[in-house]
């Protein structure tokens, strides 16, 4: 269900009017706790002066909602939503509602921010007339104090001005590529246009998202500098073990991926030059829920998420994008495999 108009406050400094930003910096959250002071100290240490940081509390119930407000209070380019918890989804199309700047972006509240992020990015952007500027990150584990280069530069390096669409096949030809919105900044005349907004209640709705406004981007440029720190932490989505039912659930989204995927595909495939990587991650999406068929305890859910398979139409939509002599024999030796594993 949409978040509805009632659901939601507004709260900003009254002192002045703010001119519209170079950047909107669309920030999702649920009770980040302590992280987000870092966070918030990181996104006011920016460099870049011509923003507008718009906080969403997803109906937080712990400390950083009354931290945002403060922030709100004391700083004229901070403003705080409020609404109901309804995912991180809803959070970001909240925030792009009220988003004035010429470029967004979507950080997440319990990371930090290198203080020229998101100068380098706009710079990037302004001087090629870019609809995407992305750059690479840092991934650290809470608990260990050593961090590790999201994208390795020995698998993707700096580019030139690409297409949307050939930069996505490059970068997900490298199979290191994340499809993350943190990433990089976006032009917010190209998202309208699109009328693009993130599917509520899916998990990593990021793919999908980026998948389609990549293949609509003109203009692409990637930077292989680090500018942002991403921390896994026991709480975060794709870390939670799940079995039984949970796990079910769970792989019912990356079955939903795989079918949006597949229809973001069909939809361009006579607009775009799609590159094979394009078609394969559809695949690699739809083979990840096969591989937890295999490490499911329950032999009920092992059957449940097989018949879902089955009733989504998985294997037809996978036949339809696999690409490559490999792919191809993994996903043959799956279909075997689920066959035999049904129950008749």
């Amino acid at each position: 269900m949409p978040y509805r108009k009632e659901d939601i406050t507004l709260s900003m400094n009254p002192h002045s009017e703010i001119p519209s930003p170079l950047l909107s910096v669309i920030v999702p959250m649920y009770n980040a706790g302590k992280s987000f002071q870092a966070f918030i100290e990181s996104a006011l240490a920016q460099t870049l002066q011509s923003l507008e940081i718009i906080i969403v509390n997803d109906g937080s119930t712990d400390e950083s909602a009354e931290m945002a407000h403060r922030y709100a209070a004391q700083y004229a380019h901070i403003q705080v939503i409020d609404q109901q918890n309804g995912g991180v989804s809803r959070a970001r199309n909240a925030g792009l509602a009220i988003a004035r700047g010429q470029y967004v972006t979507f950080p997440d509240a319990d990371d930090t921010l290198y203080p020229d992020m998101y100068r380098k990015l706009v710079e990037m952007a302004g001087q090629d007339d870019l609809d995407v500027a992305q750059c690479n990150a840092e991934r650290i584990f809470w608990g260990d104090d050593n961090a590790r280069t999201l994208i390795p530069t020995d698998r993707l390096r700096s580019t030139g001005v690409l297409s949307g669409a050939e930069w996505l096949g490059k970068a997900l030809s490298t199979n290191r590529y994340l499809h993350v919105v943190w990433l990089g900044i976006y032009r917010r005349e190209l998202i309208q246009q699109l009328n693009l907004l993130f599917e509520p209640g899916l998990h990593h709705q990021d793919i999908p998202w980026t998948t389609e406004l990549m293949l609509n981007a003109r203009r692409v440029r990637y930077t292989e500098e680090v500018l942002y720190r991403y921390y896994v932490h026991d709480q975060s989505i794709s870390n939670q073990k799940r079995t039984g039912m949970r796990n079910v659930e769970y792989q019912r989204h990356y079955l939903k991926i795989a079918r949006m995927l597949d229809e973001i595909n069909q939809r361009y495939r006579h607009k775009v030059n799609i590159a094979p990587a394009v078609y394969r991650q559809v695949t690699k999406e739809a083979l990840t829920v096969c591989h937890s068929i295999r490490r499911e305890p329950d032999a009920e859910a092992r059957q449940a998420i097989i018949a879902d398979v089955f009733a989504t139409k998985t294997p037809g939509i996978m036949l339809r994008n696999t690409r490559g002599a490999q792919q191809w024999y993994q996903l043959l030796l799956w279909l075997i495999r689920i066959w035999r594993w049904r129950q008749k």
